[in-house]
Protein backbone atom coordinates (compact mmCIF):
# COMPACT_ATOMS: atom_id res chain seq x y z
CA UNK A 1 0.00 0.00 0.00
CA UNK A 2 2.66 2.50 0.64
CA UNK A 3 4.18 2.10 -2.06
CA UNK A 4 0.89 2.93 -4.40
CA UNK A 5 0.99 5.98 -1.83
CA UNK A 6 3.90 7.53 -2.54
CA UNK A 7 3.21 6.70 -6.61
CA UNK A 8 -0.14 8.32 -6.48
CA UNK A 9 1.80 11.24 -4.41
CA UNK A 10 3.86 11.97 -7.17
CA UNK A 11 1.28 11.62 -9.84
CA UNK A 12 -0.45 14.36 -8.07
CA UNK A 13 2.46 16.50 -7.48
CA UNK A 14 3.57 16.45 -11.13
CA UNK A 15 0.04 16.79 -12.56
CA UNK A 16 -0.42 20.14 -10.82
CA UNK A 17 3.44 21.22 -11.03
CA UNK A 18 2.30 20.66 -15.20
CA UNK A 19 -0.70 22.80 -14.50
CA UNK A 20 0.85 25.39 -12.20
CA UNK A 21 3.18 26.48 -15.43
CA UNK A 22 0.60 27.30 -17.22
CA UNK A 23 -0.43 31.03 -17.58
CA UNK A 24 -3.77 31.25 -18.30
CA UNK A 25 -4.50 34.44 -20.75
CA UNK A 26 -6.86 35.96 -18.88
CA UNK A 27 -5.28 35.23 -15.47
CA UNK A 28 -1.31 36.23 -16.88
CA UNK A 29 -0.66 38.60 -13.59
CA UNK A 30 -1.74 35.45 -11.79
CA UNK A 31 0.50 32.44 -10.46
CA UNK A 32 -0.27 28.77 -9.89
CA UNK A 33 1.04 27.30 -6.42
CA UNK A 34 1.05 24.01 -5.58
CA UNK A 35 -0.08 23.24 -2.04
CA UNK A 36 0.29 19.99 -0.93
CA UNK A 37 0.38 18.08 3.06
CA UNK A 38 1.81 15.43 2.13
CA UNK A 39 1.03 14.17 5.86
CA UNK A 40 -3.11 14.27 5.99
CA UNK A 41 -3.09 13.83 1.66
CA UNK A 42 -4.38 17.26 0.01
CA UNK A 43 -3.15 18.28 -2.86
CA UNK A 44 -4.49 21.47 -4.56
CA UNK A 45 -3.56 24.21 -7.15
CA UNK A 46 -4.56 27.62 -6.29
CA UNK A 47 -3.72 30.27 -8.84
CA UNK A 48 -2.96 33.91 -6.88
CA UNK A 49 -2.26 37.08 -8.09
CA UNK A 50 -4.16 40.19 -9.77
CA UNK A 51 -6.77 40.54 -12.94
CA UNK A 52 -6.52 44.35 -13.17
CA UNK A 53 -7.43 45.94 -9.84
CA UNK A 54 -9.13 42.76 -9.27
CA UNK A 55 -7.32 40.28 -6.85
CA UNK A 56 -8.01 36.84 -7.77
CA UNK A 57 -7.12 33.31 -5.39
CA UNK A 58 -8.94 30.65 -6.92
CA UNK A 59 -9.05 26.90 -5.96
CA UNK A 60 -8.42 25.35 -9.61
CA UNK A 61 -7.81 21.48 -8.53
CA UNK A 62 -7.82 19.91 -4.98
CA UNK A 63 -7.60 16.28 -4.52
CA UNK A 64 -7.18 14.25 -1.69
CA UNK A 65 -5.51 10.88 -1.04
CA UNK A 66 -7.01 8.63 1.06
CA UNK A 67 -5.21 6.07 3.59
CA UNK A 68 -7.02 2.99 1.24
CA UNK A 69 -4.74 4.69 -1.60
CA UNK A 70 -7.87 6.16 -3.32
CA UNK A 71 -7.84 9.80 -4.80
CA UNK A 72 -10.58 11.49 -4.20
CA UNK A 73 -11.60 14.97 -7.18
CA UNK A 74 -12.58 17.00 -4.19
CA UNK A 75 -12.77 19.85 -7.58
CA UNK A 76 -12.15 20.28 -10.84
CA UNK A 77 -12.58 24.00 -12.47
CA UNK A 78 -11.58 22.92 -15.57
CA UNK A 79 -12.79 21.83 -18.59
CA UNK A 80 -10.47 19.01 -18.80
CA UNK A 81 -11.59 15.43 -17.52
CA UNK A 82 -9.13 14.97 -14.93
CA UNK A 83 -10.00 11.45 -13.96
CA UNK A 84 -9.38 10.30 -17.85
CA UNK A 85 -5.80 12.23 -16.95
CA UNK A 86 -4.80 10.45 -13.73
CA UNK A 87 -6.25 7.06 -15.28
CA UNK A 88 -3.40 8.04 -18.11
CA UNK A 89 -0.80 8.71 -15.66
CA UNK A 90 -1.11 5.29 -14.27
CA UNK A 91 -3.97 5.42 -11.56
CA UNK A 92 -6.74 2.53 -11.45
CA UNK A 93 -10.15 3.84 -12.01
CA UNK A 94 -11.19 2.00 -9.13
CA UNK A 95 -9.15 4.23 -7.05
CA UNK A 96 -10.67 7.71 -8.07
CA UNK A 97 -13.56 8.83 -6.65
CA UNK A 98 -15.47 12.06 -8.11
CA UNK A 99 -16.36 13.59 -4.61
CA UNK A 100 -17.48 16.86 -6.31
CA UNK A 101 -20.25 14.21 -7.41
CA UNK A 102 -23.31 13.60 -5.16
CA UNK A 103 -23.06 10.12 -3.73
CA UNK A 104 -25.91 8.70 -5.41
CA UNK A 105 -24.87 9.62 -8.88
CA UNK A 106 -21.17 7.93 -8.65
CA UNK A 107 -22.16 4.88 -9.30
CA UNK A 108 -22.53 5.88 -13.31
CA UNK A 109 -19.04 7.83 -13.25
CA UNK A 110 -17.18 4.57 -13.93
CA UNK A 111 -14.71 5.47 -11.36
CA UNK A 112 -15.04 4.06 -7.73
CA UNK A 113 -18.97 4.94 -5.68
CA UNK A 114 -16.23 5.55 -2.31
Amino acid sequence: MKSKQKRYQQILLDLLQQWASYTPVNLSEAEGLVIADLQRGHFQLVRIGWRGDAFVHNTIFHFDLKADGKIWIQANWTDVDIAADLVSRGVQKNDIVLGFQPPCYRQYSGYAIA
